[in-house]
């Protein structure tokens, strides 16, 4: 007798085509991985978790409170075209000097007036011969309203009103008002001086406009 062996042939499961183009990918990357060193490594994921920090602030920043009114943008103070100049001694406008108190009152008209205030002071000889060339420096240029402090500087502004009606000056010291041009308002020193001086340059940017 004849035994009839069946033969049973095995099959094998058919993967699906993207199985295993995703298979083949899969094992580049892991091969590609494997190349590369530890420091390298590091440096992927330092850089992959800052992208990720970035994308989740611009989520965060893009969503704001609607309930919460929107903060008003810091308006830059507007000047005006007035220029008011002082003149002072090489000492300027610092610590407690007539100076520095004319400059506090020339500082509160600029808030009223929007005036613009600016000063010079004199270097080299201290003398009227000395501050001439200062003094000329500013009616040269944009100064509209001149004030000078101590001797010699105002000295030297006093002999420009003449030849300057045009302009405005504040002078302190004790200088007579009566005797003086319609463009020339006199302060005197004392306890008064910061607010005289704030009240003379308005007069005269008002004057100015």
């Amino acid at each position: 007798m004849v035994k009839q062996v069946r033969q049973v042939t095995r099959t094998r499961p058919v993967r699906a085509e993207g199985e295993g183009r995703l298979t083949a990918v899969g094992r580049a990357a892991v091969t590609g991985l494997r190349s590369l060193g530890g420091r390298t490594l590091a440096m992927i994921a330092g850089a992959a978790a800052v992208s990720l920090a970035l994308i989740v602030t611009g989520i965060v920043l893009s969503r704001h409170d609607t309930s919460r009114p929107p903060i008003p943008a810091t308006r830059a103070r507007h000047y005006t075209e007035t220029d008011a100049c002082l003149l002072t001694d090489r000492h300027g406008i610092t610590g407690r000097t007539t100076a520095a108190t004319v400059w506090q009152g020339m500082q509160d008209a600029s808030l009223t007036t929007h005036a613009r205030v600016t000063y010079t002071s004199v270097v080299g000889e201290q003398s009227t011969a000395g501050a001439r060339p200062f003094l000329n420096a500013m009616l040269q240029g944009s100064c509209e309203i001149v004030l000078a402090v101590g001797g010699p500087e105002v000295t030297a502004a006093r002999e420009a009103t003449g030849s300057h009606a045009k302009l405005g000056f504040v002078l302190v010291g004790d200088g007579s008002a009566s005797k003086a041009a319609t463009n020339v308002a006199w302060v005197p020193v004392g306890d008064g001086l910061r607010a005289g001086v704030a009240a003379a340059v308005k007069r005269a940017v008002d004057a100015q406009g």
